[in-house]
């Protein structure tokens, strides 16, 4: 062999070497493993999260070992991966009405048990719980300071008072599926970005009392189980305030009664869609209604259904209805891409 080609051989060797060893080091770096009893990367998911660099155009996994996890979690991040190792093992949990917390914290927003700011970010194959309500407890009054306008104020912690278990704030893009979310209260499930927020939850389970799945922005749900746990004076809830295209879609999805539950309200601008739900017995004779003015932006009647049954009877108003829809519209038509407006398609990711 001679010079040149030898040389040639042993840069392209380099290169190779180089390749090989940047890419494992990148793959340590942005795949941790969280155990915890201690035979992981990290014993806590907020240290995994913490060591992932900053920035990432790609996903980056942190994979949770079965264990309950007693924390908190917050994602500032994008491009986080949070995945269980089984969904009924894998569990973070915790205690924490939102009211006790504000008071205890009145500068931190964070009340919910997974918290997110970052955008991109996938849960899957896991529980998110939190506990407050779960059990029967006095109710009592706390004082607490507004920190809008400084003003003190007065309420009444209840047993299903807010208990956030996941809360996001500017988070856009978020994608739920396999997972249990749980709590015994109001705002389970609270993906909060009205700007443009996009949500995705497939073949999950939700529970929770009033409001216990509320997104803002543009949301999708299919083959999920709802499940009123608690007191409710609805258990959807959407605000699609922002943008006359915002809408909350429910497919092929069933609700369950722990107690005699109303499916739904809402006091801002909302466009709900429920596609082949099918409700139980504990469903009480009353339609997805509006609790107080909505702004004068959209109209206030877009509630769709389409071949939605409930066990024993059907009521009247949950009838097919899509003819309603301003332009017309399709069955057919309502999938993932038509929900986000082609903005979004989490199918593909």
């Amino acid at each position: 062999m001679n010079t040149i080609k030898r040389t040639f051989l042993l840069k392209w060797v380099f290169y190779l070497v180089t390749a090989l060893m940047s890419t494992l080091l990148n793959a340590q770096i942005n795949n941790v493993i969280v155990d915890v009893n201690g035979a992981g990367d990290f014993k806590t998911i907020q240290e995994a999260i913490n060591s992932l660099p900053q920035n990432s155009e790609s996903d980056r996994v942190v994979f949770i070992k079965n264990g309950v996890y007693k924390e908190q979690i917050l994602i500032e991040k994008n491009h986080v991966v949070l995945k269980g190792e089984h969904r009924e093992k894998t569990i973070i949990t915790g205690e924490i009405a939102h009211l006790v917390f504000k008071k205890k914290y009145p500068d931190n927003k964070y009340s919910g048990i997974v918290n997110l700011e970052g955008n991109d970010i996938t849960i899957t194959n896991l529980t998110i719980e939190n506990t407050y309500g779960r059990f029967p407890r006095e109710e009592f009054e706390i004082e607490y300071l507004d920190t809008k306008n400084g003003d003190i104020k007065k309420e009444t912690v209840k047993r299903r008072a807010h208990q956030f278990a996941l809360r996001s704030f500017n988070t856009t893009r978020l994608i739920v599926t396999n997972c249990t979310i749980r709590a015994w209260g109001a705002d389970t499930v609270s993906p909060w970005n009205a700007e443009n927020g996009m949500y995705y939850f497939k073949d999950c389970t939700l529970q929770g009392g009033t409001d216990f799945y509320c997104p803002r922005g543009w949301s999708y749900a299919e083959n999920c189980t709802f499940i009123v746990a608690i007191y409710t004076s609805g258990a959807l809830w959407h605000d699609g305030s922002k943008n006359v295209n915002m809408k909350s879609v429910l497919k092929d999805c069933k609700f369950i009664g722990l107690v005699p539950y109303k499916l739904g309200r809402y006091h801002r601008d909302a466009q709900m869609y429920l596609v082949n739900a099918t409700f139980d017995e504990l469903m009480e004779d009353k339609e997805i209604y509006k609790t107080g003015p909505v702004s004068e932006n959209f109209p206030t009647e877009r509630i769709y259904y389409y071949n939605c049954h409930r066990k024993g009877a059907d009521f009247d108003w949950y009838k097919n209805n899509l003819d309603k829809v301003k332009g017309g519209l399709s069955v057919n038509d309502i999938n993932v891409q038509w929900t986000f407006d082609g903005m979004w398609d989490p199918t593909k990711k």
